[in-house]
């Protein structure tokens, strides 16, 4: 299996994020190679496989998604382009979990950076960006270790008092 996900991973079709089992500067040395995410390295490829139910793709799904028009679950799509995105930019991926009170289901943080002596938490909303509790937990939890927190979503730029930067998904690049 380890030898099929190397050979994946040096055809450059997927990007994998890894577990940060510590969430600091460095994070290959604390890192769980077991735990990963893969997403494709081509989102339009992944929309097109994600929606590929016949023969052929109908022109509509297209339309209807880059017009915000689909009634589907695009949580997928969204998190596939930002990994798309800070891939190109140079960035290793790299995610955390930790389990929640309750220990019913886990908290996650859907992207972490390095930036400088600092770690910079991302989490993606294709909808309900008001609620984001992962990433309020995560920098309760580790507030020291945190530079700037990012919320890419589907709207304008917004910065609140708090310090949260709601970042619409065009302008990753500038992260």
């Amino acid at each position: 299996m380890a030898e099929l996900l190397n050979n994946l991973e040096d055809s450059l079709t997927v990007n994998f994020c890894h577990h940060a089992n510590d969430p600091i500067v460095g994070f290959p040395m604390h890192t769980d190679y077991q735990q990963y995410k893969m997403y494709l390295a081509d989102t339009g490829l992944f929309v097109t496989l994600a929606f590929w139910d016949k023969s052929a793709t109908e022109n509509v799904i297209y339309q209807k998604l880059l017009s915000d028009k689909l009634s589907a679950d695009l949580g997928y799509v969204y998190e596939n382009l930002v990994a798309q995105m800070l891939t190109a930019q140079g960035n290793r991926l790299f995610y955390h979990t930790w389990p929640t009170e309750s220990g019913k289901h886990n908290y996650e943080i859907d992207f972490l950076l390095s930036r400088g002596n600092k770690i910079v938490p991302i989490e993606v909303k294709s909808t309900g960006y008001k609620t984001h509790v992962s990433l309020d937990m995560f920098c309760h939890k580790f507030s020291q270790r945190i530079s700037y927190r990012y919320l890419f979503y589907t709207k304008d730029l917004k910065v609140e008092n708090d310090g949260m930067c709601y970042i619409p998904m065009y302008m990753e690049m500038f992260v």
